[in-house]
């Protein structure tokens, strides 16, 4: 071999290696900032799936400071990858991709009941606005139709940061409006029978449109007739809750990252996301108001230890409220929105899990709704983090406590 080829396999090879232990440093440095506490139910398993996203994120990073791609392209790469490999779907399931009003849709039926006026729910997936698809909710919502003979449908709503609020928004209101127009005509559904619903992100599409539409009742469509949200993520107001400070580092959401998502969804100014997590976004005026329905003092007793602690307080800053006031306005934080507005609410369903930084947007916004007498019905997941339905069906992948979960809200559908 010349010694000029040799001397340039071998500086690939050191820079190879050199990136390799880069990446492997990292990935072991944000994996020991991670908290998982011991309440967490197989917390080996959530060990194993954190190093390998996190390993794809700094991947990710990698490749991005080599203008090979971006971060957030290669991180949508491999989730679609995770979900490439189809299994058929089970026997008396007939499913169609549609466009209702140039939204894309999956609309799952049962075939094994006769053409009747059933049940619907229009499912809007999680992914803080930024990931997530109807593909990498299949197995979800196949099971929820086999289960509780119900037409699903999945909507394929406009991501951020390509596309910023209100375009999900929008889109989701678009597709559950064609379909309210449709149901009965084409596929066989009650559209005094339909439900939304939705995880994390979609949780709070699902609030925030649910508010929407009673906003604009004209009497041409029925209202949504229930809200089933998991794990909402419902008001950009209070990021020092008590569930945000006791699991701000447990997976898959970390306290940060939230506010990261929050600032993609609005405008994908992240140069404030430190200024939001202190509160600085708050005009002094406002807090009184926000304090009548963010107060920790509403939640139950169990949900105030493990290190929890009263913020200091905080100047406001009025620039950062320039950037992020729309946060503020219930069409993004359906949780402040007015009670004349909340109490004309469907009967709703709310899961939270204890290890999850949104735990208490959920348990303040089901205690606001049954105080103006919603009907609500309110689950807890004592073992469970945010994000644990996204395994469901996954083989392996499962935990014990998103099957619980999956129950849950399949019994409640059942009652609709």
């Amino acid at each position: 071999m010349h010694i000029g080829t040799a001397i340039v396999i071998t500086g690939v090879a050191a820079l190879a290696a050199a990136l390799c232990l880069l990446l492997i440093g990292v990935v072991y440095s944000e994996v020991m900032n991670s908290d998982i506490p011991p309440g967490v139910a197989n917390r080996r398993k959530l060990h194993v799936v954190h190093c390998v996203l996190v390993g794809i994120a700094v991947g990710g990073r990698v490749l991005e400071r080599l203008g090979l791609c971006s971060q957030l392209g290669f991180t949508r790469w491999w989730i679609d990858l995770a979900h490439s490999r189809k299994r058929l779907p089970p026997p008396g399931l007939r499913i169609k991709d549609l466009m209702f009003s140039g939204v894309p849709v999956r609309v799952y039926e049962p075939t094994t009941t006769p053409y009747q006026r059933r049940r619907a729910l229009l499912y809007f997936h999680g992914g803080g606005w930024v990931f997530g698809s109807i593909d990498s909710y299949d197995e979800m919502c196949w099971h929820i139709v086999k289960e509780t003979d119900t037409t699903v449908v999945s909507v394929g709503y406009r991501l951020a940061p390509e596309h910023r609020f209100p375009a999900q928004l929008d889109d989701c209101e678009a597709a559950t409006c064609h379909f309210l127009s449709v149901a009965l005509r084409d596929f066989g559904v009650d559209p005094r029978r339909v439900a939304i619903g939705g995880d994390s992100a979609g949780g709070n599409l699902a609030a925030a449109l649910s508010q929407r539409l009673l906003k604009r009742r004209d009497g041409r469509l029925p209202p949504p007739c229930a809200q089933v949200l998991v794990y909402p993520a419902l008001q950009m107001a209070d990021l020092n809750l008590p569930s945000y400070q006791q699991n701000h580092a447990v997976p898959m959401l970390f306290r940060a990252r939230m506010a990261f998502y929050f600032l993609q969804y609005l405008n994908g100014d992240t140069s404030v996301c430190q200024d939001v997590l202190e509160g600085r976004h708050v005009p002094a005026e406002l807090r009184p108001r926000f304090r009548r329905w963010l107060d920790p003092a509403g939640l139950p007793p169990e949900f105030l230890g493990r290190g929890h602690r009263r913020p200091p307080a905080v100047a406001y800053d009025g620039e950062v409220y320039h950037v992020v006031k729309e946060g503020l306005q219930p069409e993004v934080s359906p949780l402040l929105v007015e009670d004349d507005v909340l109490r004309l609410s469907p009967p709703t369903f709310v899961l939270t899990c204890e290890y999850d930084v949104l735990r208490d947007d959920g348990v303040l916004f089901q205690k606001r709704l049954k105080d103006l007498g919603v009907d609500v019905i309110w689950h807890h997941v004592p073992d469970g983090f945010h994000g644990i339905i996204s395994f469901f069906g996954q083989g392996p992948l499962n935990f014990p406590a998103g099957q619980r979960a999956m129950e849950q809200i399949v019994n409640y559908i059942k009652t609709l």
